[in-house]
C-alpha cells in the first residue's frame, strides 16, 4: 500500500496550500513544543539563571541547527520536482545520495560543533554566571545533530511527495514523550539543564525512527534499488547546489542573531530572560508562517517541476491573503494576552522582567505582515531552484540584525534589542520581491508552452 501522495500541480491552489499547510503547522508547534516544555520545565523548577543560560544558546543554536534544517529542505526540493515530472527512477537517485550527504554532514558538524561548543559561548560573551547552564545544555544538543538529520530528512521525502500529515503524527508520538522525559530528567532525576537537552534529543530520534519505519512500508516509490545506491557526482552536485545555499541562508541569518545575542547578553541576566521568554512566545506565533513557507517550497517545486508557473503565481497570492489574515489576528492576541503568555516561562514575581518581554513581543508582532512575506517568497524562489538569491535574503537580515546589535544596542539598550528582528524582515522583503518576480520570470522563459507575458 502506498503512503498518501498528493499532487500539487493539479486542483485550486488555495484548496491544496491550506490542506497542506495545516499538518505542516502541526508538526512546527509541536517542534516548538519541544522547545517550551524544556523552557517552561527549566524555568519554573531551575530558576532565571538556568532560563538565561538555555536561553542564551538560542541563537548559536540557530546557527547550526538551523544550517542542518536548511540542508535537508533543500534536499528535498529535487525531489519533489522529480515527482512532479513524475521521473521516479531519478527521484531514488536523488533520495540515496541525499542519505549519504546527510551521513557526512551530520558526522562532520557534530564533531565540530561538539568540540567547539565552550570557545563558541566564550565568543559570544555568555555571562558567567549562566555560562555552566548553557554549555551543559547546547553541547548535549549538539551530540544529537545526526538525530536531526535523521528526522529532517526523512520527513521532506515524505512532504516532498505531499504527505505533509503523517510527520506531524509522529512528532505528536514524541512530543508527549519529550514532556515525560522533561520531568522525569529535570525533576525526577535532578539532571539540570542536561536533562533538558537529552530529553529533545531523545524524542527527536524516535520521530525519525517513526518516520524511517513508515516509509519503508508505505513508501514504495521511495523504496532504492541496488543501482540507486552508488553516488552520483551529478546528483550529489545538484543537491548541494540546492541545499548548502538553502542552509547557509539560516545560517547567515543566524549570524545577525548572533551579535544581537551577544548584545543582549552584554545587558545582563535579567535581559537575556525577558529576550528568551518573548522569543518563545513569538516563535510559538510564527509557526503558521514557517508552515506556509515550507508549504510554498513543495509546492512551487512540484509544480516547476510539472511546467506550470502560472500555478506558482497564483499560489503566492492565495498563501499571501493567508498571511496577512493571520499577522492580524496574531496582533490582536499577541497585544492582548502576551504578557500572560510570557509568565509560562517566568515566574509571575519576576515583574519587570514580564514587562520587557511583553514589549519584545508587541513590537515584533507589530511587523507580522513583513515576515509573512519573508517566508512566503523566500521558500518560493527555493522551491523554484534559485535557491542562491534566497541566499541574499539571509544577508540583508544578518546586516540588519548585526547593526542594530553593533550600532544600536549600546547606545540604547534593550529598546534598540526590540526592533531588531523587524528591521531584518523589512529590508529582507525589500530585495525579495524583486528576486521572486525575477525567478518566475525565468521560469517562464523555460516552459516554451506558455508565453513570458502570460
Amino acid at each position: 500500500m502506498a503512503g498518501a501522495v498528493k499532487d500539487l500541480t493539479k486542483g485550486s491552489p488555495m484548496k491544496l496550500i491550506v490542506g497542506f499547510m495545516v499538518p505542516m503547522l502541526l508538526g512546527l508547534l509541536f517542534q516548538q513544543f519541544y522547545n517550551m516544555v524544556d523552557t517552561v520545565v527549566v524555568g519554573q523548577y531551575l530558576g532565571v539563571d538556568a532560563l538565561a543560560g538555555v536561553g542564551s544558546t538560542g541563537s548559536v543554536n540557530f546557527l547550526v541547527l538551523g544550517f542542518c534544517m536548511g540542508l535537508c529542505a533543500g534536499f528535498a526540493i529535487p525531489v519533489a520536482q522529480k515527482f512532479g515530472e513524475k521521473d521516479y527512477v531519478g527521484l531514488r537517485r536523488f533520495v540515496a545520495n541525499t542519505i549519504w550527504l546527510g551521513v557526512a554532514f551530520a558526522v562532520i558538524i557534530a564533531t565540530a560543533t561538539a568540540l567547539l561548543c565552550g570557545n563558541i559561548l566564550t565568543w559570544m560573551n555568555t555571562p558567567k554566571d549562566v555560562f555552566g547552564y548553557a554549555y551543559d545544555y547546547i553541547f548535549i544538543i549538539f551530540l544529537g545533530i545526526p538525530v536531526t538529520f535523521l528526522y529532517n530528512i526523512l520527513s521532506g521525502f515524505i512532504r516532498s511527495l505531499g504527505d505533509s500529515k503523517s510527520p506531524v503524527i509522529f512528532l505528536v508520538i514524541s512530543s508527549i514523550i519529550n514532556v515525560g522525559l522533561d520531568i522525569l530528567f529535570i525533576v525526577a532525576f535532578n539532571m539540570g539543564v542536561s536533562g533538558a537537552g537529552l530529553a529533545t534529543v531523545l524524542a527527536q530520534l524516535i520521530s525519525g525512527i517513526l518516520c524511517f519505519t513508515y516509509i519503508v512500508k508505505k513508501f514504495p516509490l521511495l523504496h532504492l534499488k541496488k543501482e540507486d545506491l552508488r553516488p552520483d557526482i551529478f546528483y550529489v552536485g545538484r543537491l548541494c547546489s540546492v541545499g548548502i545555499p538553502m542552509g547557509l541562508q539560516y545560517s547567515i541569518t543566524a549570524i545577525g542573531s548572533i551579535l544581537l545575542q551577544s548584545a543582549v547578553n552584554t545587558l545582563g541576566k535579567s535581559y537575556v530572560a525577558a529576550i528568551t521568554a518573548g522569543s518563545k512566545v513569538s516563535q510559538f506565533a510564527c509557526c503558521p508562517f514557517d508552515a506556509m513557507g515550507s508549504t510554498m517550497a513543495t509546492y512551487c517545486g512540484q509544480n516547476v517541476g510539472a511546467g506550470k508557473p502560472d500555478r506558482i503565481s497564483k499560489g503566492i497570492k492565495d498563501c499571501s491573503i493567508l498571511g496577512i489574515g493571520y499577522a492580524i489576528i496574531a496582533f490582536v492576541v499577541l497585544f492582548f494576552f502576551g504578557g500572560n503568555i510570557a509568565m509560562l516561562f517566568i515566574d509571575g514575581k519576576e515583574a519587570s522582567i514580564l514587562d520587557m518581554a511583553k514589549q519584545f513581543l508587541i513590537i515584533n508582532v507589530s511587523f507580522y505582515i513583513p515576515l509573512a512575506f519573508v517566508n512566503i517568497i523566500r521558500f518560493a524562489i527555493q522551491g523554484m531552484g534559485n535557491s542562491r538569491l534566497a541566499v541574499f535574503a539571509g544577508v540583508f537580515e544578518m546586516i540588519a540584525r548585526g547593526g542594530v546589535a553593533i550600532g544600536l544596542v549600546p547606545l540604547l539598550g534593550y529598546n534598540a534589542a526590540c526592533f531588531a528582528s523587524p528591521a531584518a524582515w523589512v529590508l529582507a522583503d525589500i530585495f525579495l520581491f524583486p528576486a521572486y518576480f525575477y525567478t518566475l520570470k525565468i521560469i517562464r522563459r523555460r516552459c516554451v508552452n506558455i508565453p513570458a507575458n502570460d
